[in-house]
């Protein structure tokens, strides 16, 4: 009987922790810091929708709106939302059309699971002169946030923004960051909602 009720309770806590996992999550991104700091895009905001596969992975649905038209930006995984961001992965580009909206779609690992690791510093590619010789050693560390940036700085200054250049885009000179999930608490970013 008493193995019964224990068998019984931790079964309950099971489905109980499995009825707080969460397999698809929807949020939305805000201006930047950058982009209210000099009082830019006014209005532009993103809609993101990720629902998770039977095997495991994301499918991530971007949806920009009233951002700057005509534009391609730059998406990145980032460790924090505001600068100096931490550890940031270039994960596609996003065009909008004459009214500013646009829309990508992408697929991957965008969960609690998401993170980067370096066991060891070793060479890397030299595809331009900015590039690093070699990687720093550092253990894993988790990604939750999103950032979205403008890939030329050039458009960044016809949308009003700063023309700084930034290294987010495959060139690495971007323009400065345009919208954000600075919405949420920095070490708490909506891809850890994802169990």
């Amino acid at each position: 009987m008493v193995l019964a009720v224990g068998a019984a309770l931790v079964m309950a806590a099971l489905f109980a922790a499995a009825a707080f996992a969460v397999d698809d999550t929807s949020f939305k991104m805000v201006r930047s810091k950058a982009a209210v700091d000099n009082k830019c895009l006014e209005g532009a905001s993103a809609n993101v929708d990720i629902r998770s596969t039977p095997v495991g992975n994301q499918i991530m649905d971007v949806e920009l709106k009233h951002a700057a038209k005509n534009t391609e930006y730059t998406l990145f995984v980032i460790q924090q939302p505001n600068d100096p961001f931490g550890i940031s992965w270039y994960q596609g580009d996003i065009s909008t059309d004459n009214q500013g909206n646009g829309s990508e779609r992408f697929i991957g690992i965008f969960s609690e699971e998401v993170f980067a690791i370096a066991p060891g510093s070793v060479k890397a590619p030299q595809v331009d002169d900015q590039d690093a010789e070699k990687n720093p050693k550092f253990k894993p560390v988790h990604t939750f946030h999103l950032g979205l940036w403008f890939a030329d700085p050039k458009e960044a200054d016809d949308a009003g923004c700063s023309g700084k250049v930034t290294p987010f885009d495959g060139a690495h000179e971007a323009g400065i960051q345009a919208l954000s999930t600075r919405n949420f608490p920095n070490l708490k970013g909506p891809l850890g909602k994802i169990k």
